[in-house]
């Protein structure tokens, strides 16, 4: 049975715990008001983009001359998985959730006799992903750092992919990265970008005729790198603000986890001094009536 001394140590190791977490919680809903702004702001022009690409893209539809980034290359034997995690971790569930979902995809391709290859953002998904896939993944890509994401970090990732595209380097790339819906609730998805998975239009009725100038294959070679590159930063986007929420809700579990703990270990304590002190005066009593 530990001592006195030991049970003060640990009670006072718990609070230090607990002051830890709470600052973490703190901070994290500080960066969750900014973090989820900026991904609330990307949406908008997100949804623009491919409505104006499926536009497009319906008027090329079945053409020879369409971009090889929509129309692909014409197999699906090689697959590209970038799956976008954290840099850091103590934000519960959050990595791990978008590592499964890439887990998943991997043996089920591999299963059908497609090859895989990983593309890693963030130290957390390669450290997961390296002990079953080390041999597959061909780069990883971190954002250690960095205070702020910009468009420029996706526009370096999408350089890269669309530089492997061209280079014949695999024939589908699937995006991986977790959706923010709330504090308590982030969504892991995957997203094909290439070659670009544009919605069917919803719209029912008489569709307008749009004349384009220059011609449509213009516009989709200059507009298509740019939806690749819209994709990824609204992924880091919304990955960012997944990433404070689970890490909010992660350090409040935490805290309530460290306050019942020292509870209990208070409780303990003073049972075991109180017995301690009952069985001094007992033998105090029983001293003295002995003489």
């Amino acid at each position: 049975m530990p001592s006195l001394k030991d049970m003060r140590v640990r009670i006072a190791a718990t609070k230090a715990t607990q002051k830890i977490t709470k600052a973490m919680q703190m901070v994290a809903a500080s960066k969750l008001r900014r973090a989820q702004a900026a991904a609330e702001a990307a949406r908008p022009y997100a949804e623009r983009m491919e409505k104006v690409l499926r536009n497009i893209a319906a008027a090329v539809a079945g053409s020879d001359s369409a971009p090889r980034l929509l129309a692909g290359t014409g197999s699906s034997n090689v697959h590209l998985l970038v799956v976008c995690t954290g840099e850091r971790g103590l934000c519960g569930p959050f990595n791990s959730a978008i590592v499964r979902l890439a887990r998943e995809r991997a043996l089920t391709l591999a299963g059908e006799g497609r090859q895989v290859k990983f593309l890693c953002v963030g130290r957390k998904g390669y450290d997961q992903l390296k002990r079953q896939f080390e041999k597959q993944i061909v780069e990883t890509i971190e954002l250690r750092g960095v205070r702020q994401l910009e468009v420029q970090h996706a526009e370096s990732i999408a350089h890269k992919i669309t530089a492997l595209f061209e280079a014949s380097g695999f024939d589908v790339c699937t995006l991986f990265f977790s959706r923010f819906r709330s504090v308590i609730a982030q969504v892991p998805t995957a997203q094909q970008i290439i070659p670009a998975a544009v919605p069917a239009s919803t719209q029912s009725g008489a569709r307008a005729s749009y004349e384009y100038e220059p011609e449509e294959e213009d516009i989709l070679a200059e507009l298509l790198p740019r939806y690749v590159t819209t994709e990824i930063f609204r992924a880091l986007l919304e990955n960012a603000a997944s990433e404070q929420g689970a890490r909010m809700t992660a350090m409040d579990n935490a805290t309530r986890n460290a306050g019942e703990m020292i509870r209990k270990q208070t409780l303990t304590y003073n049972r075991t001094r109180q017995a301690m002190i009952t069985k001094e005066l007992i033998e105090i009593i029983s001293g003295a009536e002995a003489l």
